[in-house]
């Protein structure tokens, strides 16, 4: 421990007078300092922690043999329900395919269209135990092997499946966010552009991003979780509406 804070101690106990140099020695109140400052640093990292942990989970969400350096899986998933079709491959095995951006599923933005399976979302697990979510994983209708996800992407899965979704409903109406895109141009200068470009266009294998930026739940879900195996930073700790003024943002970039 630094001297400065037995210096100070003794100037507490100089200035504020016989009260607490009776009461407390110096070494009770540095005892009781370094206590604190062993324990206050404690909740918030082990919260920062989970909170990497639940924006991997989110990456594995969007596309797990990317983001955890496995095999691409083949043919189409079992429980997909849909024989042929355009997602009726692997990316039948993504649990967005399924479940969608928006955690609906069926009840969501994929009620219709190229991607509408039938398939409920995740959004009623919300707030589950995790080890049940877990489970899921293994269970005979998603079968996931410990070759595909291990249990540190299972765990980090169901960390993102019970605390980590966010509804995104208040933020878009339609294909339109619903953000400050000015405040959203000061983000997305600082904290994108780098990678990304001033124009969206500068990742050479990446679609421009005004591109893509009509699906709203899409961006909202990778500026807050990440792209799956890139450096791209997970947004996940700062106010959702950040992720909402970078969308809308977003919307104004060209698309070509």
């Amino acid at each position: 421990m630094s001297f400065a804070w037995v210096d100070y101690v003794n100037y507490l106990i100089r200035e504020r007078g016989t009260t607490m140099k009776t009461k407390y020695s110096a070494g009770a109140v540095l005892l009781a300092l370094f206590g604190l400052v062993l324990v206050a640093p404690v909740a918030p990292v082990q919260a920062a922690e989970e909170e990497s942990a639940i924006a991997r989970g989110g990456k594995l969400y969007d596309k797990w043999w990317a983001e955890n350096g496995t095999v691409k899986p083949e043919g189409k998933h079992a429980a997909y329900p849909i024989k042929d079709g355009k997602y009726a491959n692997h990316n039948s095995f993504r649990c967005k395919e399924c479940h969608g951006w928006d955690y609906r599923g069926k009840d969501g933005a994929y009620k219709s269209g190229s991607h509408a399976s039938g398939i409920k979302g995740v959004s009623a697990m919300a707030g589950k135990d995790p080890s049940a979510i877990e489970a899921i994983l293994r269970d005979k209708n998603h079968a996931f092997t410990d070759a595909q996800l291990s249990a540190a992407d299972r765990r980090d899965l169901a960390l993102f499946v019970t605390k980590g979704q966010v509804d995104y409903s208040p933020y878009y109406e339609g294909k339109v966010a619903k953000g400050n895109a000015g405040q959203g141009e000061a983000y997305f200068n600082t904290i994108c552009a780098g990678c990304h470009g001033r124009d969206g266009k500068k990742v050479r294998d990446a679609p421009p991003l005004g591109s893509v930026a009509d699906n709203v739940p899409e961006m909202l879900h990778k500026i807050l979780n990440g792209q799956p195996n890139e450096s791209m930073p997970a947004l996940r700790a700062l106010d959702v509406k950040i992720a909402v003024d970078l969308a809308t943002y977003m919307q104004t970039l060209p698309s070509e």
